[in-house]
């Protein structure tokens, strides 16, 4: 009998997911497939140890009927609903679901209409303008084909932030279930330098029996560092990277007579140190956070003295930039205002959208006066601990007015000024579209700048340095976009945006509770960006707060 290991799972379940796509139906069951294959493909521990000890459903995005489904193909490498699935579609086809943007009844009308049976074909006649003379296809398809295949590419093999956390956290936990005598399983590689995108999934060891030197466990995804307790900062600093911080720290070392190596800092056959904080100390520089890693002028300004103080979870005194069922959120705004009272915050800041945005239940003038009657309400009722701020997420419109008549905005404690639409306006255009609404006196926040969606579609085309100037000049804070889809503005851009005099504002653009928590992403890449909380509006107190946005009116 054939067992087949996880990553054999992982590619079989994952080929079930895009084949099941393609077949129709519900397209949330694709999903759930396609989810726990990556879950498969970052095991800290074996398959069958998890099959044996019936602990399939620990396992992030594997319900009872996937794992049925694991079992089966890990006992037999097969499944029958798969086999037969093979037969209707060439595996090449399976290809171009990779392309953000590309649903399945498009590749399927691809593959029908076209032939096309590959992504190398798919570039092709994109280029070739085949798919723009095709009935039912169109230019607009092949123009997003052309612009998301790069995407396709650069995204291979990475996650977005919030489901990298799932799989580490996962095998964190069954490491130490599995092998008791590890210590200290902590979380290293791109995720705790904090990247948008995760493509290294790395967690670093502790074992009693490591004297002969570290090891490494690697699956298809994920590398698990074994080491000794004396070498473990040493290896935990090479397993964070980057592999540009590191090399500046090698040179930086040898222009101090020292070598940089795996297992620490060493100074001819003697350990000068192999702690983490002991490495940076003896090179002369205060400890770098993880965030900051990427090799960015940050060793310089080490050097200097010069790195800032970065904000913490705990800076943040409230949430603003959520949505309710007044608008496409699934909760009242008690619900939502309750969840956010009993996370600690002082405020929350209900942000649902504008009448323009038909496509999200936009509040019209009736709505928005029933939300403030009922904000009052439970104002009442918070006393002076918690407070709701009446707020509206408005579209900025082709010409960069605001959605709303200025008497109307003037109603709200603050505006996100966004854009939903027209997202194809030459970069003239779409920039000027910007500072229009920038300088509306009512503009409290620019709402995630360039419209991204990681690994989904590309931000829109805009001057960012006019922009973010713009913001500096009218006192309006630029939105950090906690969606871990979003994560909007870039972090690369936060430096700019502080030498230029920017306020930022980390918000989680929440549609339910749990989209609450999301705030912890947006920190991430603040950190990341070097921000200090005093550059941050919701770091503020709600005076504070409150006094800022009268100022800016």
């Amino acid at each position: 009998m054939m067992v087949a290991d996880s990553q054999t799972v992982a590619r079989l379940l994952r080929e079930y997911a895009q084949r099941t796509a393609l077949r129709g139906g519900n397209p949330y069951r694709a999903k759930a497939y396609s989810r726990a294959a990556d879950s498969l493909s970052a095991l800290a521990v074996p398959l069958h140890v998890l099959v044996e000890e019936d602990r399939l459903t620990e396992i992030p995005g594997v319900g009872e009927a996937i794992a049925d489904i694991i079992k089966k193909l890990h006992r037999t490498g097969a499944h029958p609903s798969l086999d037969k699935l093979r037969k209707e579609i060439p595996a090449g086809v399976l290809e171009m679901l990779t392309v953000p943007g590309l649903r399945p009844e498009k590749v399927l009308r691809l593959y029908k209409d076209l032939g096309i049976t590959s992504l190398a074909e798919l570039e092709a006649a994109a280029k070739g303008d085949r798919i723009k003379r095709a009935k039912g296809l169109g230019a607009s398809l092949q123009a997003k084909i052309l612009q998301n295949l790069a995407i396709a590419k650069s995204g291979d093999g990475r996650l977005h932030l919030h489901r990298a956390a799932a799989l580490l956290e996962h095998a964190k936990a069954s490491l130490q279930e599995t092998r008791p005598n590890l210590r200290h399983v902590t979380i290293a590689g791109d995720f705790r330098r904090g990247c948008e995108l995760v493509g290294d999934l790395a967690l670093v060891a502790v074992a009693p029996d490591a004297e002969d030197g570290p090891t490494a466990l690697e699956s298809d995804r994920l590398t698990v560092h074994v080491t000794d307790r004396k070498h473990f900062g040493a290896i935990l600093l090479h397993a964070t990277g980057s592999r540009d911080h590191l090399d500046q720290l090698r040179a930086l070392a040898e222009d101090k007579g020292m070598k940089l190596e795996a297992n620490g800092l060493r100074m001819g056959r003697r350990l000068v140190a192999a702690k983490e904080e002991e490495i940076y100390g003896a090179l002369g520089l205060p400890f770098v956070e993880p965030e900051l890693r990427e090799g960015r002028g940050e060793i310089e300004r080490a050097l200097k003295g010069n790195l800032p103080k970065l904000i913490a979870d705990r800076d943040l005194r409230g949430i603003l930039h959520c949505h309710t069922d007044a608008s496409d959120g699934t909760e009242t705004l008690e619900t939502m205002a309750t969840a956010t009272r009993k996370r600690g915050f002082q405020y929350f800041g209900v942000a649902d959208h504008s009448q323009s945005a038909h496509y999200a239940g936009g509040l019209s003038l009736e709505e928005i006066e029933v939300q403030h009657r009922e904000a009052d309400r439970l104002n009442k009722s918070f006393g002076k601990e918690f407070r709701i701020l009446k707020g509206i997420e408005s579209d900025i419109l082709a010409d960069g007015s605001l959605d709303y008549p200025d008497e109307i905005l003037s109603r709200f404690d603050f505006v996100v000024a966004s854009v939903h639409g027209r997202f194809k306006l030459d970069r003239k255009a779409q920039t000027a579209r910007l500072l229009r609404a920038i300088s509306n006196p009512h503009t409290t926040i620019l709402g995630h700048m360039t419209g991204r969606q990681l690994m989904r579609r590309p931000g829109y085309d805009i001057d960012i340095e006019k922009v973010l100037r713009a913001c500096a000049r009218y006192g309006v804070a630029v939105e950090i976009n906690a969606h871990p889809w979003r994560l909007d503005l870039d972090w690369r851009w936060h430096q700019a945006a502080l030498d230029f005099g920017c306020m930022l504002s980390i918000n989680p653009d929440a549609h339910s509770i749990r989209e609450l928590d999301h705030m912890h992403w947006g920190v991430e890449m603040a950190r990341k960006g070097g921000v200090p909380a005093d550059r941050v509006l919701n770091a503020m107190s709600l005076p504070q707060l409150m006094r800022h946005i009268k100022r800016r009116r």
